[in-house]
């Protein structure tokens, strides 16, 4: 038996675009002599789908799509996830499920099991867990159909009771088969590769994984579909970031492929290309699944806003790239000069427009209110808000989308202006801490300099005052960083974080910044998201609360 596997970019409720983009693979796969097609988890709708999945109409077009890729799986057959209706007459009105087409017709459904509701998953608000599993068969050969976390209960992973493939009786199939939505974070390669492996080890099946590609919002798909033989041995490797169509052979309890090109290692080297690469597509993604094309931002002089710059042009191309340079009376002149150089090495466009006027307009405005008080952050903030409503206004004249760019490790202590330079469409580091911003831009200059190096060795600074720098109020980022890690990813309490031994007043002062600016986080742009806990859908924390203040 020959099967293809389709790793597509999905566009959430796009349903011409899915029945184009699976018809044409289907085809494909036909024309190269492949008996089945294997299509990622939902593919149909998109994920994540969200509410669209309480509208009937959405339904509708579901079923819609189904039908007409039932009637072209006629002498090929499919294997595509969708939404099915579940009609036992209790429960949630929908299964997260796998239906197997063939012969113009639907052959048979199985339902996800194991419907995770942590992090940025949310399916049990929408799906209900099957009622019973069952081997689906397809040309005398047994396949054990699970749908991501299926896969997923096993060592540290385990959080569930049910065991799918036990249920199954993977034992008596022929091939493991997981149709996934698995979203990439820097540590889900390895991650992924466990749980196959376990898998197939237990199993001493073949395995077959399918996967999304592409950026939805916040969430980015690696791809990395892959096959394994019943020894562990990879097969099949397909590209990250991309979408393609890759072929594996099974007979006789053997699997292999006829591409040895594809049965390679991931395309990245390390994770800081695995961090420019998701980056680079959850920018372009955005964009033209939203019909943008143009973006703009603040360019400060500043690292930040730098490796936004440089991975926004790579995203976009240079011709679609706009940056403000905002100068003020606490600008730097190698601020300027670094941007312009940036600029220069990027081939983008520019403008310069001095906040000076602006400022000492609000300054004289403000004047009688502010009477008998002395400057503070209330003018430092006066500035960043100036900036904004610049850079929003070119957004509005012009069709831009302002992208943000914040750090981790900013917007987890609060050390940014709401209305100021938090305004954006989209956060592309607000997953990165500082240490990693500047981990990541040192190796975009690697193999030639393109972010000038006095934005890396040079003080980070907001320049909202004379001679500020960012340590003037928050501690060094090597220390602030490696605490942030401690308690946002790995929930860590200040008593285990000050036994570690972190100073117990800068753990209580830490903890104190990133508990009290809730409220400003649940105000940024959507974040993309690059580790196993980034801000926003992925971590719910009340606005209103007295923890650790």
């Amino acid at each position: 038996m020959k099967i293809a596997l389709a790793q597509l970019n999905y566009h959430t409720g796009n349903f011409a675009l899915h029945q184009e983009q699976m018809v044409q693979q289907i085809q494909e796969a036909r024309s190269e002599g492949a008996d089945l097609v294997v299509f990622a988890e939902l593919a149909v709708t998109g994920y994540p789908a969200r509410d669209f999945l309480e509208f009937e109409h959405f339904l509708q077009l579901c079923d819609g799509v189904i039908a007409s890729l039932a009637e072209v799986a006629t002498d090929i057959g499919v294997i595509v996830g969708a939404p099915l209706r579940n009609t036992h007459g209790q429960g949630k009105p929908l299964f997260n499920a796998a239906y197997l087409l063939y012969q113009g017709k639907v052959q048979q459904t199985v339902s996800k099991t194991l419907l995770p509701t942590y992090d940025v998953f949310d399916e049990y608000r929408y799906f209900e867990p099957a009622f019973e599993n069952a081997l689906m068969e397809f040309k005398g050969v047994k396949l054990a159909v699970t749908i991501c976390e299926d896969l997923w209960n096993v060592g540290h992973h385990a959080r569930y009771v049910r065991n799918p493939l036990e249920e199954i009786q993977a034992d008596k199939a022929d091939i493991l088969i997981n149709i996934a939505a698995s979203p990439f974070s820097k540590q889900q390669w390895e991650e992924r590769l466990y749980v196959l492996g376990t898998q197939v080890a237990r199993w001493k099946k073949p395995l077959l994984y399918v996967n999304h590609v592409g950026a939805q919002t916040e969430l980015i798909f690696d791809g990395g579909s892959l096959a394994l033989d019943a020894h562990g041995n990879k097969v099949l490797q397909m590209p990250f970031f991309k979408p393609d169509l890759a072929y594996v052979h099974y007979q006789g309890g053997q699997l292999t492929s006829e591409q040895p090109h594809h049965a390679t290692t991931p395309d990245f080297n390390n994770e800081l290309d695995a961090i420019h690469d998701a980056l680079v597509l959850g920018i372009r993604d955005y964009f033209r699944k939203l019909g943008f094309k143009k973006a703009i931002l603040g360019l400060s002089g500043g690292i930040d806003s730098a490796l936004v710059t440089v991975l926004a042009a790579r995203a976009l191309g240079a011709e679609n790239v706009h940056v403000l340079l905002m100068p003020s009376r606490y600008s730097s002149d190698h601020s300027v000069d670094d941007s312009l150089t940036l600029v220069t090495h990027l081939g983008i466009s520019h403008s310069i427009i001095s906040i000076e006027n602006a400022f000492g307009a609000f300054e004289q405005t403000l004047s009688p209110s502010f009477e008998g008080t002395h400057p503070d952050i209330t003018e430092e903030n006066l500035q960043s808000r100036i900036r904004g409503m610049l850079l929003m206004a070119h957004t509005n004249k012009f069709g831009y989308i302002l992208l943000n760019t914040s750090n981790k490790s900013e917007l987890a202590v609060g050390y940014g202006t709401l209305y100021g330079d938090m305004c954006g469409g989209l956060s592309v580091i607000g997953d990165l801490y500082k240490t990693e911003v500047y981990a990541l831009s040192s190796h975009i200059n690697a193999q030639q300099e393109i972010i000038p190096n006095n934005i890396l060795v040079k003080a980070p600074s907001a320049e909202l005052r004379h001679n500020q720098t960012d340590q003037d109020s928050l501690p060094e980022y090597d220390l602030l960083d490696k605490l942030l890690f401690h308690y946002i990813e790995e929930r860590k309490s200040p008593a285990e974080l000050k036994s570690m031994g972190f100073e117990a007043a800068v753990v209580d002062k830490v903890m104190r910044l990133v508990n009290m600016n809730e409220y400003k986080r649940h105000q940024t742009p959507p974040i993309l998201r690059i580790s196993n806990k980034a801000f926003g859908m992925g971590r719910r924390m009340p606005i209103v609360a007295r923890y650790l203040q």
